[in-house]
């Protein structure tokens, strides 16, 4: 049968992406040509819909139980292999959904056996196995309510809905903004004036590092040398460091975390930038004495060791309208600007899977809700209904990715990339496991130089859809992310800014040699939290990148530490990343 992309736009069809991938056979895609193109139609169709209309490279498999019933198993994207939907329809009786998760989706095959009892066929490096979920294990592990429910000897699980864990600040934001007139003025006056470089972090300076670290990890920042040393101050982070001493680290230097091969921290004030940076022109602003002068750190991930995926919050980022665009871009017939208003029947359980949790070696908060994920100004405001920021989970196409946003994506294979979406882009589609857009770029490469410039928005409060007040005061506490190439190795980066603008982190990413950066959330701890995991023997130990985000962790048994995103579900949604096998 051909593989070609017939269902892809002609514009797509030039970056031509096979449907199959390197899965076992029986895990890739083998719908027709036909059946391909009409759900490419009906994922392009402007009306209301279902969630699995947004699905376009989906597998249906029909079959009768022997009850009767009528059963309809749904691979959501066969090339990714990870979510499954199965419907049992009785006579007289509501459909009733499940949603199963293959925990091992790179190497174990699920397909359904009809049959005169239909059954679940898995194979993989755990041996091949017939399961008969229908009529015990999937009532069974329902019944149980727990976020995953293992079935078929707990090599699938079961996705049960559950309520996510949220913040005090937030529950209270969400309150004014959804019950009191002018809800949403109130939350920013107090953004404005009580918030307001509330975290800023200032540290004691030294005069130099005293003696230069070794240069490990991405490589050093270009900064302003104090007589032929870095300069250094004493931080405050939360992560254990080697190398460092009292605290005391140089800056735009890299410190590898202790017990975690790999991973690096390193801290920076922008007063300390080289001129050569701050000076590079751009579209950014000059910056002012406060965020010159706060401390800024960052995490980076040497790719080569760690896989990254990305999970919805049970409650955000949301699908339907947010608020920002214009009256001209909302179409009041549609509950959400893709023509869905909930992702029900699937399930978001804001947690990872047990199966990750032991392989877990780092969480941080993925992005911006709903109502703030979209532009009420500028010209992404007047396309495609005002632009909302889309994301992937699994395959699953939970909101469209939009062109010109910034998007760090997963594909099916592992590869992981960071890049200004376009739309030919959606050629990729099929082998997208995961994916977050985030507004537009702060930092780009300029082919021309191919050094980091500032994205063409970022000095543009408006058009770049940086919130933080209407009279665009900018600075407040941000978290953002980039990639950056060293040598023959890749890094992920990941940077908590305790007051800054997007100029700001626009510089930091700059002179750290990002090829590529996005803003991820802001204003908040709750929403720029990120936690490293370091295993000694049995014991995980939790560091987080500033120790005020140990408040969003729980306390279990014994006074163990119950780490956010892995041990409860959470109402935001969030990256993780993982020990590759």
């Amino acid at each position: 049968m051909s593989r070609r992309p017939l269902f892809l736009s002609r514009s797509a069809r030039p970056a031509l992406i096979a449907l199959a991938v390197a899965l076992p056979a029986a895990a890739q895609a083998v719908q027709s040509a036909d059946t391909l193109s009409a759900q490419w139609a009906a994922y392009q169709a402007v009306k209301p819909k279902s969630v699995l209309d947004l699905q376009p490279f989906r597998e249906t498999t029909t079959a009768k139980l022997s009850s009767g019933a009528g059963l309809s198993f749904v691979s959501v994207n066969p090339n990714v292999n990870a979510w499954f939907l199965a419907t049992i329809e009785a006579s007289g009786a509501d459909p009733v959904s499940y949603h199963i998760e293959n925990p091992h989706a790179r190497t174990q095959t699920v397909a359904l056996v009809p049959g005169a009892q239909p059954k679940l066929a898995l194979g993989g490096p755990q041996g091949d196995m017939l399961c008969d979920p229908w009529t015990t294990d999937l009532p069974k592990a329902k019944a149980t309510r727990q976020p995953y429910a293992p079935i078929c000897g707990g090599r699938l699980y079961l996705r049960n809905p559950a309520v996510g864990h949220a913040s005090t600040l937030e529950s209270v934001t969400d309150f004014l903004r959804n019950n009191i007139w002018g809800g949403d003025a109130v939350v920013n006056f107090v953004k404005d004036t009580l918030y307001k470089d509330a975290f800023q972090e200032k540290a004691n300076e030294t005069a130099d590092a005293g003696v230069t670290p070794e240069n490990v990890g991405p490589g050093a920042a270009l900064v302003e040398k104090v007589n032929g040393d870095y300069p250094a101050i004493t931080g405050r982070t939360g992560l254990t460091l080697t190398g460092v001493k009292d605290g005391r680290m140089a800056l735009g230097l890299w410190y590898p975390v202790t017990g975690l091969s790999g991973v690096y921290a390193s801290a920076m004030e922008p007063r300390a930038l080289a001129k050569s940076v701050l000076e590079s022109g751009g579209h950014a602003n000059a910056l002012d004495n406060v965020e010159r002068t706060s401390v800024d750190y960052l995490a980076a991930f040497d790719l080569s060791k760690f896989n990254v995926g990305y999970a919805v919050g049970t409650a955000h980022p949301d699908v339907g309208w947010s608020p920002r665009p214009p009256a001209s871009m909302q179409n009041p017939s549609l509950p959400g600007p893709d023509g869905i208003g909930t992702v029900k029947p699937l399930v978001r359980t804001g947690m990872i899977d047990p199966a990750l949790a032991s392989k877990a070696i780092a969480t941080f908060t993925g992005g911006f809700k709903r109502e703030h994920g979209a532009f009420k100004h500028g010209p992404f405001s007047e396309r495609n209904a005002g632009s909302h920021y889309g994301f992937v989970e699994q395959g699953a196409i939970l909101s469209k990715l939009q062109p010109g946003l910034a998007t760090l994506y997963v594909l099916a294979d592992g590869t992981i990339g960071m890049k200004t979406w376009e739309a030919s882009d959606d050629a990729m589609l099929p082998q997208v496991r995961f994916a977050r857009q985030n507004g537009v770029p702060l930092v780009v490469t300029d082919p021309k130089t191919g050094k980091p410039v500032p994205g063409d928005y970022v000095s543009n409060w408006a058009f770049g859809n940086w919130s933080g007040s209407a009279e665009a005061h900018l600075r407040t506490l941000r978290a953002g992310a980039c990639m950056k190439t060293a040598g023959d190795k890749r890094f992920l980066i990941y940077g908590y800014f305790s007051t800054v603008t997007p100029s700001g982190m626009a510089r930091v990413f700059q002179s750290y040699g990002c090829d590529y950066a996005m803003i991820l959330d802001m204003n908040a701890i709750v929403h720029t939290y990120m936690a490293l995991y370091v295993r000694q023997g049995n014991n995980v130990q939790v560091e987080h990148m500033v120790p005020a985000m140990a408040k969003l962790d729980k306390e279990g048994p014994n006074g163990a530490v119950q780490p956010r995103f892995l041990s409860f579900p959470d109402n935001r949604d969030f990256f993780y990343l993982t020990q590759k096998d």
